[in-house]
């Protein structure tokens, strides 16, 4: 498994862990983008979505030694973004990500929606 798939494997691992919503993964290989993949999800509070960025965070650290270059949106835990290079993520709270419908920004590349865990 190539370093990207393994990164992106373990961001996915880190939002499930903490029951995150509606992720969607964006391939950007194909275009000339600002990095690789999108990992995009949603939490259902404000707690949430930073529990789900400080899983992220803890999830690539334990299984790849990887933390991201840079995290903003902490303060206020209603959209966080982390930069891992070639792989961007968004937490979101809901009414935020419908509101900023990023995906919709991409939905003419590879959009792969993962299945809720309940």
């Amino acid at each position: 498994m190539n370093s990207d798939k393994a990164l992106l494997a373990s961001i996915v691992n880190g939002m499930q862990e903490k029951k995150a919503q509606n992720i969607v993964t964006i391939d950007l290989t194909k275009i000339d983008a600002p990095c690789r993949y999108f990992v995009i999800c949603e939490g259902n509070s404000k707690t949430q979505v930073s529990t789900i960025a400080t899983s992220v965070k803890d999830m690539t650290k334990k299984e790849l030694d990887e933390k991201p270059f840079a995290t903003d949106g902490f303060e206020n835990s209603e959209w966080i973004a982390m930069d891992y290079g070639t792989i961007l993520v968004h937490i979101f709270i809901k009414e935020l990500r419908d509101f900023y419908d990023i995906e919709h920004l991409w939905e003419d590349v590879g959009i792969n929606r993962i299945a809720n865990l309940d």
